[in-house]
Order: structure tokens, then C-alpha cells, then sequence
């Protein structure tokens, strides 16, 4: 069988949709693996590709009927639902983007998870019993993402492009039929665009915290090109432990790197601390940047201010995420938001499991030439 980069990213898709996590690094691998197995034989090449993406045996059993469906056209009118890594029951997967149109998406939801997904969708994880934060968590966790990119400046070869390519064309003259040279063209090179999240995990935003550091492994699993931060007293770069497939081990380790949970809140002093060690490294390729604080600050309003411009002004776009402001009579009026919206590009709500897909659905729309910033 021969397979592409392009097959395999697709197949990935797929996989993504039946509810089995594959990251980009996991995509690279399965090319990797086409070069040691022999791709005429395709026993070979399913196990190697079941070995690199199937991490629990109630997997195997979806993987073989996207695995069929995929490479040899087999139909799935019986096909399980989606996986669920923690207990193996059959949920609902939450799309967060729109699946292409000739991946099936939704039909083999149970009506268990599909209730339990509608019901949890607008409901505050506050107001969540423990059993409903655990269904919360799974649905967070099975997230799809299909990241923003962005143009970089560099280019590369494409039939199709819409600008010459000089140097190729001429390169081609060298050789036998120069005379009739032939037009070469190239297009910009396109990239993933950066996030970079920084979450309040002060007292008022213990709850909130916890669910959105879910959220943050999720993207840390799904995209890659994601730093992440944790701020109360003190601002903590989290992303490693992020880098634990298992998010409890994950949360675990955040819990031991972190040292001022449910402490105070210094905005402005966490912000400084991001401008100032961070911004020079981790700025470049246009990142979109998301701050998840509720505005509770001890701090001075008037660093905030200072601190929240020059984010801005070094990320393609400034998103702030409120819990607070899913509420119908919410306000911006705490010292500490009115002291950074004028710098923000979106005010955006993050209290339940529904905020977080309107938000995924918002990052999605924001592809465009690096460095570009269009209107929120």
C-alpha cells in the first residue's frame, strides 16, 4: 500500500473523531514506520500503526473499523461509539470544529452521552457535583482541535502557487530544452500558529483553574506549539508536566510544580514576569495569547495596564477569558479588568463545558499572514 503524509494526517483525523488521541508527534512516527516495515505487506502496517496510536485494549477494537474504513473502503454501519479512555464506557465526543463532510460524525453517539453532553454544556462548572466534574472533565479532555496557522515568510515549491519562482526557473535552463523555459511557481509556507496560555489559580478561580489546566493538556496533546503558565503570586511555566499523556499524572505534576495555589492575585506582577523572561522566546510566529482571570487583583491597576499593552503588542491577538462574564448581569468593573480592557481583543466567558468550545471555534477563524491583526 502506498501512503502519504497527507493519507496519514487524514488518518489521524479520523482516529481523532472515533475518540483516540493522536498527536503530531505520533503522525511523524507512522511515517517513520513505513520505512521499517515493508508497506506490500498490511498486517505489517496496521500493527505498526496500532502500536504507535492505541494506548488501552477497548481501543483496538475502534481502531481496526477506522483503520478499515479508511484504507479499504469497509463500511461501519456497525461500528462501536467513540472511546473513552478513563472507564471505557461509550460518550460522546465533542467536535469543536466542523468534521469534514465525508467523515461521519455523531452517529454512533449513545444517547447517554449525548444527554450528558447537552446537559453539562451551559452548566457552570461551579455549581458541578463530583460526578458531574468527572463527565466535565471527559468531554474537555476529547476535545478536537484543528489548530490556527498562519503564512510565514519563507516559501516552497508548489505547481499551483501564484508567484514565480526565479531562482528554480532559472536553474532549469542549465539542462537539455532550456531554451523553452518552463515557469516554476511557489507559494507561501504555512504554519501553526503559537498559544500560549496563562491561567489564574488564586482562590476565586480555584474551580475554573482546574478544569481550564484540562483544557490546557488537551491543547498541549492535540497541537504542540502550546506554553503554558500558572500565575497567583507568582508566575510558574507548567508546560512539561503538560507533556504527560495521562491527564491526572499531568495535573499531579502541575500540582507539585506550582507553589501559590489558591494564594492572592498580582496580575500585573504575573504579566511583568511573562514580558520580561518570556516574551523575547516565546513571541515570535504571531502566538494568540489566552489569560483566564476573573480580575480579582491586590495588585496595581496601573502595572496591569502597562503590563497587559505590551502583551498585546507582542502577540497577534489577546484573548481574556472570565468566568464571570457568562453571567447575564456581569460587569467588567473590578479594578482589574477595566485596567485591561482597553488592551484585550476578546472578553470572552470560560465557566462551562460550551464556553470552552465557543472559544476553540474562535481560535479556529484566526489564520492569516504572520504578524497580521484583524478586528475582534
Amino acid at each position: 500500500m502506498t501512503t502519504t503524509l497527507g493519507d496519514l494526517t487524514s488518518f489521524a483525523r479520523e482516529l481523532r473523531h472515533a475518540g483516540i488521541g493522536v498527536t503530531p508527534d505520533q503522525i511523524a512516527h507512522m511515517g517513520e514506520a513505513l520505512s521499517l516495515v515493508d508497506p506490500a505487506k498490511e498486517p505489517q502496517v496496521r500493527a505498526a500503526f496500532r502500536s504507535l496510536t492505541v494506548t488501552d485494549p477497548g481501543q483496538i477494537e475502534v481502531f481496526d473499523m477506522v483503520y478499515d474504513r479508511f484504507f479499504h473502503g469497509v463500511p461501519d454501519e456497525a461500528a462501536p461509539p467513540p472511546f473513552t479512555p478513563d472507564t471505557g464506557e461509550h460518550k460522546v465526543v465533542v467536535p469543536l470544529v466542523a468534521a469534514p463532510e465525508t467523515a461521519v460524525v455523531g452517529e454512533a453517539e449513545t444517547q447517554t452521552g449525548a444527554s450528558a453532553a447537552e446537559r453539562l454544556s451551559a452548566r457552570d462548572f461551579a455549581e458541578l457535583d463530583e460526578d458531574e466534574l468527572a463527565e466535565a472533565r471527559r468531554l474537555v479532555a476529547t476535545m478536537f482541535w484543528r489548530p490556527p496557522v498562519t503564512k510565514t515568510r519563507r516559501w516552497s515549491p508548489d505547481a499551483a502557487g501564484r508567484r514565480p519562482d526565479m531562482r528554480r526557473t532559472l536553474r532549469r535552463t542549465l539542462g537539455p530544452g532550456g531554451d523553452m523555459l518552463p515557469l516554476e511557481m511557489r507559494r507561501r509556507r504555512v504554519r501553526q500558529r503559537p498559544l500560549i496560555i496563562i491561567a489564574d489559580i488564586s482562590g476565586s478561580m480555584e474551580r475554573y483553574a482546574e478544569m481550564f489546566l484540562v483544557f490546557a493538556h488537551a491543547a498541549r496533546q492535540h497541537l504542540g506549539a502550546v506554553e503554558v503558565f500558572t500565575f497567583s503570586t507568582r508566575l510558574t511555566r507548567i508546560t512539561d508536566d503538560l507533556d504527560r499523556r495521562d491527564v491526572r499524572s499531568a495535573l499531579a505534576a502541575v500540582g507539585d510544580s506550582v507553589l501559590d495555589w489558591s494564594g492572592g492575585t498580582k496580575i500585573g506582577d504575573a504579566l511583568a514576569s511573562w514580558n520580561r523572561q518570556w516574551s523575547r522566546r516565546l513571541a515570535r510566529g504571531g502566538p494568540v495569547a489566552l489569560v483566564l482571570s476573573d480580575g480579582w487583583d491586590c495588585g496595581d491597576p496601573d502595572l496591569l495596564a502597562v503590563e497587559a499593552g505590551r502583551l498585546s503588542r507582542s502577540v497577534h491577538r489577546l484573548i481574556w477569558l472570565n468566568p464571570l462574564a457568562s453571567r447575564a448581569d456581569y460587569r467588567p468593573e473590578t479594578r482589574g479588568m477595566r485596567a485591561v480592557l482597553p488592551h484585550i481583543d476578546h472578553l470572552l466567558p470560560a465557566a462551562s463545558v460550551g464556553d470552552l468550545a465557543d472559544l476553540v471555534g474562535l481560535l479556529d477563524t484566526m489564520s492569516g499572514p504572520l504578524g497580521a491583526r484583524t478586528a475582534p
